[in-house]
């Protein structure tokens, strides 16, 4: 149990920044889900649009280090590549 004032309110800070972060890995989880089904269905332009979405929320939760930097790279770019496959 934290003592401090200062202790307690570093409790506080982090309890609503999990909050937050909970969230924010949510939202990308859903959007990639969203992009997985559209490869599943082998909808090409659902998968495109799906995609084009999810591809910023990636980004924006690694610059907010929700995920590494590398991870969303990596997860863009076998996306892209699953989703070029459809159109092939």
């Amino acid at each position: 149990m934290a003592n401090t004032q200062s202790a307690k309110k570093a409790t506080r800070k982090i309890a609503a920044r999990t909050e937050v972060n909970k969230a924010r890995r949510s939202r990308v989880r859903t959007y990639l889900r969203k992009v997985e089904e559209a490869i599943a269905s082998g909808d090409a332009t659902a998968a495109k649009a799906a995609f084009l979405v999810a591809e910023p929320e990636l980004m924006r939760a690694a610059s907010k280090g929700i995920v590494h930097k590398n991870t969303a790279s990596r997860k863009v770019s076998r996306l892209s590549s699953r989703v070029r496959a459809l159109d092939a």
